[in-house]
């Protein structure tokens, strides 16, 4: 099984190096990076590495030892590494609430198991069989190891830690040196991963239910003040993509992650509606040139972008200013979550000189109005079902003071900047960007659209447009988006 292990990621390093003469470019900016990894899963991550230097040209240095270690350092030294490879997602975790860990990719999972001399000479079955038995064990040191957090974890939930702890008779800070423990005949079982009995000749694994319960995550992240964020960013890619790193953590016994498929500089296309543009242009420039991202922004009008995707066009992810919008293509994307909410308001010249109340004055007569149009946008269609809701719509075709119908929002509002209108019913977030030069008219009953983002269905980078998710719903991108006047609603249902 070793041996099949070890040929399986030959041929994987063979395959890629074909690749680099294929693609002789490099990617590499020539500054070397920095990974701190878990000693347990260096048989996995090293090869790895390699390859993606071969590739790319990108010098890595890898710097080895227990989790928690490695995590002490980096809360000294933080600024001189780029990314942090632990055993266990939860030391990433703590990373981040210390504010050190950026970006968060998962990579694989593990388990903890009871390793034994091969063939189990002892009949060794349970916990209890060593306790019982009085037989020398070793264990990972919490404070150090992922696994030892993990083996304390579960076992004093189960009221037995403090036994464990006293009988154990050594206490290693990386699985490495606890196999070798096992190995050298020092102790006779040591909980280890699954992953690493299949690195070491003349171990078996015992499986304990209580420890199987729930998988630990191996994933790496990107260090917030990493010199070289978009270099770490592409090697972090490049270990969980599906056709580069996934290889080598399947090959060392852990169970990869369906990872995005590879590539050097990732191309995404956008489709946003008009009114995303000033609420999002800064967060997704940002995000784009941190990961190292092609993207193509396109914002228009939602019934113009829709009509693109009816006539070929494919983007990779839609922001919908509308739920409306997005029915009409939903077949084509992933569930929808819902962002936010934009109220229609009625702008007229500031201190509302002609005393606008709603939308039953724009048949005022003699009034010069501005629409958007109700096939080209949400803000049209939702202006026109909010007239003939109140019984509006007849009336004001009548009085004919329709001067202007537009795809967006801003160009009614440029209009009415210019003095080429009287009154316009707009997004409230465009009536932000207009600040004290207009005044605006809230409208009661009033029509919200609600704002979405959906993925295109079967696209090959889920995890790379999470993390656009992500940056499009932190903190940041919320202050702006409550600044230009949308209701923030993430995390809830569309209504």
């Amino acid at each position: 099984m070793k041996s099949l292990t070890l040929f399986l990621a030959l041929i994987a390093l063979l395959c890629l190096a074909l690749v680099r003469l294929g693609n002789p470019s490099s990617s590499g900016d020539g500054e070397p990076l920095t990974l701190y990894c878990a000693a347990g899963i260096r048989h996995a991550v090293e090869p790895a590495v390699r390859a993606f230097e071969e590739e790319t040209g990108t010098t890595v240095h890898i710097q080895f030892g227990g989790s928690g270690s490695l995590l002490g350092q980096l809360q000294v030294d933080g600024g001189a590494a780029d990314l942090y490879l632990p055993g266990d997602q939860s030391f990433l975790e703590m990373g981040r609430a210390k504010d050190l860990i950026a970006e968060i990719l998962p990579l694989a999972t593990m388990r903890p198991v009871l390793a034994v001399a091969e063939g189990n000479p002892l009949g060794l079955r349970t916990m209890e069989d060593l306790l019982d038995r009085d037989l020398p064990f070793a264990l990972g040191s919490p404070s150090a190891a992922a696994v030892g957090r993990v083996v304390k974890t579960v076992y004093s939930e189960l009221g037995l830690w403090a036994q464990i702890e006293a009988q154990a008779k050594v206490f290693q800070p990386t699985v490495t040196e606890l196999a070798t423990s096992l190995q050298i005949g020092q102790v006779d079982a040591a909980i280890v991963w699954d992953a690493t009995v299949a690195q070491f000749d003349g171990l078996d694994l015992v499986r304990l239910p209580e420890l199987e319960r729930q998988p630990i995550r191996v994933s790496v992240g990107v260090l917030r003040q990493s010199p070289r964020p978009t270099s770490a960013l592409q090697l972090a890619r490049f270990l969980q993509a599906r056709d580069r790193g996934r290889a080598y953590f399947l090959a060392s016994g852990l169970t990869p992650t369906e990872g995005d498929v590879w590539s050097a500089r990732p191309e995404v296309l956008l489709y946003a509606g008009s009114m995303f543009h000033s609420a999002l242009e800064e967060t997704l420039h940002s995000w784009s040139q941190r990961e190292g991202v092609d993207l193509t922004r396109v914002y228009n009008g939602c019934g113009i972008l829709v009509s693109q995707m009816e006539s070929g066009g494919s983007p990779d992810v839609f922001f919908s200013c509308d739920a409306s919008f997005l029915d009409e293509v939903q077949e084509r994307f992933d569930p929808r979550v819902l962002l936010s909410n934009n109220p229609l308001v009625l702008i007229c010249a500031p201190k509302n000189p002609l005393q606008l109340k709603g939308l039953a004055d724009l048949a005022r007569p003699g009034l010069r109005v501005g629409l958007a149009h109700p096939k080209q946008s949400a803000l049209g269609r939702l202006t026109q079902a909010q007239l003939e809701k109140e019984n509006l719509a007849a009336p004001f075709a009548a009085s004919g003071n329709l001067k202007q119908d537009a795809p967006q929002g801003d160009f009614l509002v440029n209009a009415l900047l210019t003095g080429a209108l009287d009154a316009a019913v707009v997004y409230a977030s465009n009536a932000a960007l207009a600040g004290d030069k207009l005044s605006s008219v809230a409208l009661t009953p009033n029509a919200i659209a609600e704002q979405l983002f959906a993925v295109r269905r079967n696209n090959t980078q889920g995890y790379l447009l999470q993390r656009m998710f992500d940056a499009a719903t932190s903190d940041a991108s919320k202050e702006q988006f409550s600044k230009l006047g949308f209701e923030w609603r993430v995390g809830e249902g569309p209504r």
